[in-house]
């Protein structure tokens, strides 16, 4: 996955890149209220969100495989309010933990196994503080396959990935922010990590 997505940021070749915020970022931080805390945005890609969130008073730390895309985030203005990181989210320690929020756009629908899905929303959960959120934005397999698109996913395969370690807050069906004039179905899926005592009942 590594090379695949190293090769595109090098060619530009970047549909899912459209040079702003995610509004379903936005609109999730709004309703839910989130003040400024220590946020992860894991995927980051060339920044735009990591610089908004940090924009807004959030001490952002941001990732990414692409060491391309980590160096064209750095370029970009209001870049050095964040902390961009290469590195493989799974295998690398990620530095500043624990977060209250973590964020992620088309990153947990990049991995085809469901144990690869699992061992990310653990990863995640490691990283968060107790009742920490997790917004997950993820390719919609209610959608027909596109040509060109995002990997997508069902609603069963992300309660199968989150759980034990996720309650699912809200799971709504909407678009990835893009400048396309059709862009591709996301599920803009809410999670708050749980406190790891055994159910009641």
């Amino acid at each position: 996955m590594e090379n695949r997505f190293e090769e595109r940021y090098r060619t530009g070749n970047l549909p899912w890149d459209h040079g702003t915020v995610d509004g379903n970022l936005v609109a999730a931080i709004a309703r839910a209220d989130i003040k400024p805390c220590k946020v992860l945005d894991v995927g980051c890609g060339t920044g735009d969100n990591a610089i908004w969130l940090a924009g807004q008073g959030y001490e952002v730390v941001a990732c990414d495989l692409s060491a391309t895309a980590i160096r064209l985030a750095r370029e970009k203005e209001g870049a050095d309010a964040c902390r961009f990181l290469v590195a493989d989210f799974l295998a690398d320690e990620i530095p500043g933990e624990p977060f209250d929020f973590a964020f992620d756009r088309g990153c947990l629908h990049c991995f085809d196994e469901p144990h690869q899905r699992a061992a990310f929303a653990e990863k995640v959960a490691r990283l968060l503080e107790e009742g920490g959120l997790w917004l997950s934005l993820v390719g919609n397999a209610d959608e027909p396959k596109r040509d060109i698109g995002p990997p997508q996913l069902s609603v069963l395969q992300i309660a199968q990935a989150v759980e034990p370690g996720f309650e699912i807050l809200a799971l709504e069906s909407g678009h990835f922010g893009s400048d396309q004039t059709d862009p591709p179905r996301a599920w803009v899926c809410m999670m708050r990590k749980r406190d790891g005592k055994p159910p009641i009942g």
